[in-house]
């Protein structure tokens, strides 16, 4: 490349300013803003038809939902609006301004369509950013004003936590009818949309509407864009499902825990206020609303429901074990239903039956009072006391009498055989009279251990019945409740594979 030193160098660089400063924009600019504002006011309706409307077409970009507020029903979103107009006053002749294809303007300055969303939220209402219009030579205007958008929107957590969100965004005029300002829709842009972490973005439908209101006859266009969501279930899932299931398993420990323990009360109550922690959970992410109960907070009032339940069915078990049985005996309906028909159902028997002694115990004792020396008394064994019929009797030898009148006394059945009692054989009628207290004792304590055992083994299987009754109904409430949201095969197969 060949360098120029000396006058050449200058000559050539005055030459070069001379032909640069011919195609320098700035002046062009300068004249151009000038001769265009000069008699623009913004207030006009630039249309070269007075009688004819300004079509104005919307769009939107939409960049990221930042939240969706369930106790305030707000929806937060980031987007773009685009809005592109013909303004007649701001064309130009591209060849008469070289250089110059377009001009940017302060929204403040020419005129804008006043655009609102509808149902804003915002303190402001309007919480866009006002950038310049792009103009081009053709007078076509374009306004794209970012904002963070704050729409109210109806929250429906029927569903909830496998509940799908339709947030409208209403765009219209704010001013302007129909025949003013002509609004068409455009759709929405999502190529740069950044994913939510709790939202999935289904769509954004857009819908060009027209209300004609009572007052007037002229039509009222917006444009709606309907923003759809579906919730990820992932955290719900692991942060308040998958706890309820497994307090409610514990719940149905309850019936497995001996009635001895002294413990069944204890973790019935202790699951109760599990569940109710879960539930003020629930009912601070949800608004105070009485349209609809979300469906986890069904879930968490049946599993509520099955806790209260087991615990007044634990009462009453620990009435059946710890019954007196000085109390009464069962009550032969009660004995028939648990004892004989769920105890077949369930396959239970009583503790005991396969131990039962092949032989039973006759209520006469085989010391008969009474009888013959050597002779058989009525139970099949050899007497071993002679001469005394009981204790208490009115022929007793304790008489002074000779043994033949102590024997005309007692009807002259021993007369032979009655000589007086010893010191040796009055003692052993005082053992006798004590063997049989205690026999009598015993006896008593066997049928109210066997009262005790009934009741204990009715405890056992109204245990047994509610261990199944419950299981299957909490297997059928949590298949029901859940299975019923219209969307929970899909939420569970995207979120938890």
């Amino acid at each position: 490349m060949p360098r120029f030193t000396g006058p050449l160098y200058v000559v050539l660089f005055m030459w070069s300013s001379f032909c640069i400063k011919d195609t320098i924009q700035g002046e062009h600019q300068r004249r151009l803003y000038k001769e265009l504002l000069e008699s623009y006011n913004r207030l006009e309706r630039p249309v070269a038809n007075d009688s004819a409307p300004l079509v104005v077409e919307l769009g939107l970009t939409l960049l990221q939902i930042i939240d969706v507020d369930e106790k305030n029903q707000v929806l937060i979103t980031n987007a773009w609006l685009q809005m592109d107009w013909t303004d007649v006053y701001l064309s130009w002749n591209p060849e008469n301004y070289p250089g110059v294809n377009n001009l940017r303007f302060p929204s403040s300055q020419i005129w804008t369509p006043d655009i609102l969303l509808y149902n804003s939220a915002d303190e402001r209402f309007d919480a866009t950013f006002h950038t310049n219009v792009l103009v081009n030579s053709s007078g076509a205007c374009q306004y794209i004003p970012p904002g963070i958008l704050k729409s109210t929107c109806y929250i429906d957590v029927r569903w909830f936590p496998f509940d799908v969100q339709k947030c409208d965004l209403k765009f219209g005029s704010w001013t302007h009818n129909g025949w003013l300002l002509d609004l068409q829709m455009r759709e929405v842009d999502i190529s740069t949309y950044i994913p939510n972490g709790e939202w999935d973005l289904v769509g954004v439908p857009g819908k060009r509407n027209e209300l004609y209101y009572e007052c007037c006859k002229e039509p009222y266009p917006d444009v709606t864009y309907t923003v759809t969501i579906r919730r990820r279930t992932l955290y719900y899932g692991l942060n308040l499902l998958i706890p309820c299931v497994l307090i409610s398993g514990l719940a149905l420990l309850v019936f497995l825990l001996p009635a001895d323990s002294g413990e069944k009360i204890s973790l019935g109550i202790t699951v109760l206020l599990s569940l109710t922690v879960f539930m003020l959970l629930v009912a601070e992410i949800m608004p105070a609303t009485s349209d609809s109960v979300p469906l986890i907070a069904q879930y968490f009032a049946s599993t509520m429901m099955i806790v209260g339940l087991s615990v007044v069915v634990t009462v009453l078990v620990l009435q059946f074990h710890h019954h007196d049985p000085h109390g009464g005996k069962m009550p032969k309906w009660v004995r028939v239903i648990l004892l004989h028909w769920c105890a077949w159902f369930l396959r239970m028997k009583k503790p005991g039956d396969e131990r039962k002694s092949p032989y039973s115990y006759s209520s006469t004792s085989s010391l008969q009072m009474g009888s013959v020396p050597g002779q058989m008394g009525t139970n099949g064994h050899t007497n071993l006391y002679f001469g005394f019929h009981s204790p208490d009797s009115t022929c007793c030898p304790n008489s002074s009498d000779s043994g033949v009148s102590c024997g005309v006394s007692c009807g002259g059945g021993h007369r032979e055989a009655a000589p007086a009692l010893s010191g040796e054989q009055r003692e052993l009628q005082r053992l006798l009279v004590e063997v049989s207290y205690m026999a009598q004792r015993f006896r008593a304590q066997d049928e109210a251990e066997a009262v005790r055992g009934e009741w204990k083994f009715a405890a056992a299987v109204v245990d047994r019945l509610c261990l199944v009754a419950f299981s299957l109904f909490s297997i059928v409430c949590t298949f029901a409740i859940l299975m019923s949201a219209p969307n929970f095969i899909e939420a569970v197969s995207k979120d938890f594979t």
